[in-house]
């Protein structure tokens, strides 16, 4: 029989991670999945909303859970920070106590530091953490040979903010990112951050022959999402009934919606079908404006109330949307899940969120 596929998720306790980690088990059952997150943002499985996971082997560093009822279906989780763990490995800083990481078949590179716009206009140094989490981790991969192959999660905030504006708002595609040639002006350090991430793939491949595959993700949402992001708060006031729903700024902002669970297959077919560090857009192709999205909430909970905005949030870009012909085209992705779908199910765990204790916030 041939061993069990090693996978390592970094940041695998995240919204992205979790189900991730619910599509890489669906598709091997007899994976070996191990997870890195110091929960700084992420959920300790116990508390995962859609998933009911339970610790069945607590450990000196390294802990066992496991889908409730379903004995070996399941990962090993590490809760640690996870540049301590890599500048550990390469004997940069004092190794934690930890055993050391195996070698590993696929290796989703998600660790960064989230928390929607807030987070990326408020604590624009905080998000600049990332570079130091990227150049480890491909160091890391590279000086030690630990992965055989890396996803590295990119972001629709690389493009260029230019390509953007209201006025003149294009559908963006892979193209319009050119380290050789073009001019790359993203969105703020996380932007930034993110095409470093990209450009350091592009030496783990050239310089040191380990295959990698880039997605940039659009506008991910998904029922179990925090609330602090844009979707799920607004399907908890719509849930609440408030009256009238409110969104943050003008809500004429305009974003590309991709459900979460579109762009965890997203992930996976892009690792293992793309090796040379290209990126693929993660995207419907379709503009929707947050104003659009309230009205479809409010229509699916089935009452009437206005939806307007408010100007004291932060907005972002005027308009983000990508093409999705690369992406069908390199590795046989389009998203099939549509935006009405996909918000009614956010809605109806909103109701969920509230009997259990959520409350709506503007």
């Amino acid at each position: 029989m041939p061993a069990s596929k090693k996978i390592l998720v970094s940041g695998g306790a995240g919204f992205v991670g979790r189900h991730l980690i619910d599509h890489l088990l669906n598709d091997d059952p007899s994976a070996e999945i191990w997870v890195v997150d110091d929960l700084s943002t992420g959920q300790l499985p116990t508390q995962w909303e859609l998933y009911r996971v339970a610790e069945v082997a607590p450990g000196n560093g390294v802990r066992r859970f496991e889908w409730e009822g379903q004995a070996g279906r399941g990962f090993n989780f590490i809760q640690a920070n996870f540049i301590a763990v890599l500048a550990g490995e390469l004997g940069y800083a004092p190794r934690l106590d930890l055993p050391e990481l195996p070698v590993f078949d696929e290796a989703y590179h998600l660790a960064s530091i989230v928390g929607g716009r807030a987070v990326i206009e408020g604590q624009p140094l905080l998000v600049g953490v990332d570079l130091a989490i990227d150049s480890l981790f491909f160091l890391w991969a590279a000086k030690l040979g630990k992965v055989k192959r890396i996803l590295y999660a990119s972001s629709s905030a690389a493009y260029p903010v230019n390509l953007q504006r209201d006025e003149d708002a294009i559908r963006l595609d892979e193209s319009m990112i050119d380290f050789d040639n073009g001019v790359l002006a993203p969105d703020l350090t996380y932007g930034w951050s993110k095409l470093t991430g990209e450009y350091l793939a592009r030496i783990a491949v050239q310089k040191h022959g380990i295959p990698v595959g880039v997605v940039r993700p659009f506008s991910g949402y998904g029922e179990d999402q925090d609330p602090t992001y844009p979707v799920p708060a607004i399907a908890l006031r719509v849930a609440a009934r408030q009256n009238p729903v409110r969104v943050w700024g003008s809500g004429l902002q305009g974003r590309d919606f991709v459900h979460i669970d579109d762009c965890a297959r997203g992930l996976i077919m892009t690792c293992r079908q793309v090796s040379d560090a290209s990126a693929v857009n993660l995207s419907s192709g379709v503009l929707t404006s947050f104003l659009d999205v309230a009205k479809l909430m409010v229509r699916l909970e089935g009452f009437d109330a206005p939806v307007t905005g408010t100007d004291n949030r932060p907005v972002g870009v005027a308009k983000r949307y990508g093409g999705c012909e690369q992406s069908e085209r390199l590795i046989g992705w389009r998203a099939s899940i549509g935006i009405e779908e996909g918000m009614l199910r956010v809605v109806r765990h909103a109701r969920w969120r509230l009997a259990n204790g959520y409350e709506p916030k503007l």
